[in-house]
């Protein structure tokens, strides 16, 4: 099946030099995609020179003339510039030109220009973003992470049931366990919305496992973790600047003499696969769910390998139809509410 990408080619701290170059790697992996290039005509088309035939008959470039700064309002951004990278890139997911859009861009401008163009799901109030990452067991999905910095009970109980939703599609999990990020385990613990939140999960179809604490992320407990995006934003960056301290204090002790140096030879296998298991950048591309459409949003920061991987969450998501068993399972929810 052939199915076609909007990248915001001009989105990010770095633009069209690495979103170019992640799109030919993608298109090298992946025989049966197409890529749609968004953003200056002329700067993309020389970033594309000399690459090989097959592959650029699989890219075409999209011209827009603006481009959204990473520091601007999304306000601003919503109201003027209408013909930027990542506005146009969302109107062709809109008009079925393509079936995904991603984009290293603003987030906040993101979050509302898609809100915008393409509305949210019927029984949605508010997108939410959501990633894997890794765990023991292997790897479990968290929402929100930063798309709304506070949730009614409502809402996080629609974001328990869309990350059980995506975590069944992407996982092929039949019920996946899911669970509201707390300050404890008890029922006592908490404030009276996430207490509220319980209680609407644990009178639904979803399979809620109770609170969890932040530890419990990264044991496994749940397959998805629930929480406002104030929160999951916090968690998220602060787990990201671990790793990256842990990468730095093992360089710089097997770098401190010679011996040291010999032992990081005979530890480089175990030491590579650590590092994929946890390196950030292999679990970059969060989804914008909830919309009527698939948007995946990538670090601001990624790398062309960061990046492409992003681009691989879309497709993916496109290929498990994802807002439409979000759609269908929320529509079976709200009658099942409706009929008590």
């Amino acid at each position: 099946m052939s199915l076609t990408i909007a990248l915001d080619a001009m989105g990010g701290d770095f633009g069209a030099p690495v979103t170019t170059a992640a799109a030919l790697k993608i298109l090298h992996t992946q025989p049966d995609i197409k890529l749609i290039l968004v953003g200056d005509k002329s700067t993309l088309t020389d970033a594309l020179k000399l690459k090989p035939l097959n592959i650029i008959n699989r890219i075409s470039i999209h011209h827009s003339s603006q481009v959204v700064s990473m520091d601007e309002s999304p306000a601003v951004a919503l109201r003027t510039k209408k013909d930027s990278s990542m506005r146009v890139a969302l109107n062709l997911v809109k008009n079925g030109t393509a079936q995904a859009c991603v984009s290293a861009g603003n987030t906040g401008a993101l979050m509302a220009t898609a809100r915008f163009v393409l509305k949210t799901l019927p029984g949605i109030d508010r997108p939410a973003l959501m990633t894997a990452l890794p765990t023991s067991k292997g790897h479990c999905h968290m929402l929100d992470l930063g798309a709304n910095i506070d949730a009614t009970p409502e809402i996080l109980f629609q974001f328990g049931v869309m990350g059980a939703v995506v975590s069944n599609a992407i996982d092929n999990i039949k019920r996946p366990t899911v669970g509201l990020l707390n300050i404890g385990e008890e029922e006592m613990k908490g404030g009276e919305d996430i207490k509220l939140a319980a209680r609407l999960m644990e009178s639904s179809e979803v399979n809620y496992y109770g609170f969890v604490e932040g530890d419990d992320i990264y044991k496994g407990t749940v397959d998805v973790v629930v929480c406002d995006g104030f929160v999951g934003n916090v968690a998220l960056k602060t787990s990201e600047g671990l790793v990256r301290m842990v990468a730095t204090f093992l360089k710089r002790e097997f770098t401190s003499s010679w011996r040291n140096k010999l032992a990081a030879l005979l530890a480089k296998p175990v030491l590579t696969a650590f590092k994929n298991k946890v390196d950030p950048s292999n679990y970059n591309g969060a989804s914008l769910v909830g919309l009527n459409g698939i948007v995946v949003k990538s670090h601001g920061s990624a790398d062309i390998d960061s990046f492409a991987n992003a681009i691989q969450v879309a497709v993916l998501e496109v290929e498990k139809n994802v807002p439409e068993k979000i759609s269908k399972i929320v529509e079976s929810f709200l009658l099942e509410r409706q009929a008590v």
